[in-house]
């Protein structure tokens, strides 16, 4: 397959060509997930209440694991910033140390997530009745965390280096496994909860295993040698430069969304509310995996040129991801609008008082979707130029600070104590953290440019 060229040419083409089986990758998943939720919903011994129970989960999942994921972005600006470079040792030794990193990175987070599963579950106010099977799925789901960081780390250096079908296709091989091994574990074996879990740790092997042979197989500077399996540091320090900040701010961001569970399970007088919001949950993962598409095309393609010295690309990139972003956004968004009610109602299929709350919350987030779009985009803009650290201050203050700020006094205000005026922390959060993003972008892109003309003078 030939490998797209972000750094000659025109940009679109080869940006939805690189997009598209991302976005692809990512709703399969999202869809076999959600296949998962359902059928333990429908299949399940516990009904409605191993929905509310996998998706009260769903943040500290997020905390946990957002921030090692947060080290593979390093990774994969590393990678980009070699391969612009025509670095063939950078390219070697950043892949094989990123490789090596992520089964030390699975292998603690397993360990935290089976520690303390229940204590952060319990802090969180999560409901008595769905906390005992919570925690159940919690510890089942961490012990595939080796796997899953493999997985990870794997996939980011294949769209670094223009391959995003192969994790496509990996995901179309273990994806059905895990709805088959799904069907087993909670409608014949009654494992409910927990044989939802272990399906989806038996699939993630599957793609490891997957995402290993390719990198083994692989022809060129990128090829995966058990000899050179090591850490070096050079590009170890580089990962964890940029990667570090990444993960942090995907933490702290995981962290706002641990607080705003927190105020969701304070609402759970409200009939059908928890089960509306977990059902929800689930459907606004699809579109942080649209917006995600975004992040990860100017990302790549910033990084790739900005590794190339050519800044004029680093521009013309951007808009271009943004003016894809808007227009592809703005389509889905509509689409979950208009349809949210029937949608809401392949998961929730006896309770309407849930399908109502999970429709308020749908509206509050993909109503201005858009301006999430654009975040994600200026974020992936400005890790892939190697500044990490302040698009970390900016999102921990524009989107955490705001939400968490929110959470604790807003929202504590009686009259305001309602699921519209807590979901209204999102679009609040977004408009702020876009608007010092692109300040961010505008100077960091002068200063790299002036000093690059500077050395060319």
């Amino acid at each position: 397959m030939k490998k797209i060229d972000m750094c000659n040419g025109p940009i679109l083409k080869p940006m939805i060509k690189f997009a598209i089986p991302i976005l692809l990758t990512g709703f399969l998943q999202q869809l076999f997930n959600a296949a998962d939720v359902i059928l333990a919903g429908r299949l399940g011994t516990s009904g409605s209440d191993a929905v509310a129970a996998v998706g009260s989960t769903t943040a500290i999942t997020s905390l946990l694991i957002t921030f090692f994921i947060g080290c593979s972005v390093g990774s994969a600006v590393t990678v980009s910033h070699a391969l612009g470079s025509k670095n063939a040792k950078d390219i070697k030794e950043t892949i094989h140390t990123a490789m090596f990193l992520s089964v030390i990175l699975g292998a603690v987070l397993m360990i935290l997530g089976l520690l303390f599963s229940e204590v952060i579950l319990g802090a969180m106010g999560t409901p008595k009745d769905i906390i005992g099977k919570s925690t159940l799925y919690l510890k089942a789901y961490f012990t595939g965390m080796i796997p899953y960081m493999v997985y990870y780390f794997g996939a980011a250096i294949l769209r670094a280096t223009g391959e995003t079908q192969k994790p496509l296709y990996f995901l179309m091989l273990s994806g059905p496994i895990k709805l088959v091994l799904t069907i087993v574990f909670v409608a014949v074996l009654k494992l409910d909860v927990v044989g939802l879990a272990l399906a989806t740790t038996a699939s993630q092997f599957v793609s490891a295993l997957l995402i290993i042979i390719t990198l083994v197989k692989r022809k060129d500077e990128s090829r995966l040698e058990w000899k050179s399996f090591k850490i070096y540091k050079k590009p170890l320090m580089k990962i964890l430069r940029l990667g570090i900040p990444s993960g942090i701010q995907s933490a702290t961001f995981s962290f706002s969304n641990v607080i705003i569970q927190t105020s969701v399970n304070s609402l759970s007088v409200l009939p059908g509310f928890i089960t509306g919001n977990a059902a929800a949950c689930n459907i606004v993962t699809f579109a942080d995996i649209l917006t995600g598409v975004f992040y990860q095309c100017s990302l790549n393609f910033v990084g790739q040129n900005v590794g190339a010295k050519k800044y004029d690309r680093v521009k013309k990139s951007t808009v271009t991801a943004l003016a894809f972003s808007v227009i592809s956004v703005a389509v889905f968004s509509t689409l979950v609008l208009i349809f949210s009610k029937q949608i809401l109602g392949i998961y929730i299929t006896d309770s309407n008082q849930a399908i109502k709350w999970g429709m308020v919350r749908l509206a509050f987030v993909f109503t201005p979707l858009i301006i999430q779009g654009v975040m994600d985009v200026m974020s992936g803009s400005i890790r892939g130029m190697g500044v990490s650290i302040s698009s970390t201050i900016i999102t921990l203050a524009g989107v955490c600070g705001v939400r968490i700020l929110w959470c604790l006094t807003v929202f504590k205000i009686p009259q305001f104590h309602t699921p519209q005026v807590l979901f209204a922390s999102y679009p609040i959060s977004w408009v702020i953290t876009v608007a010092l993003q692109v300040w961010l972008f505008v100077f960091v892109y002068k200063k790299q440019n002036e000093r690059l003309n500077n050395k060319v003078l």
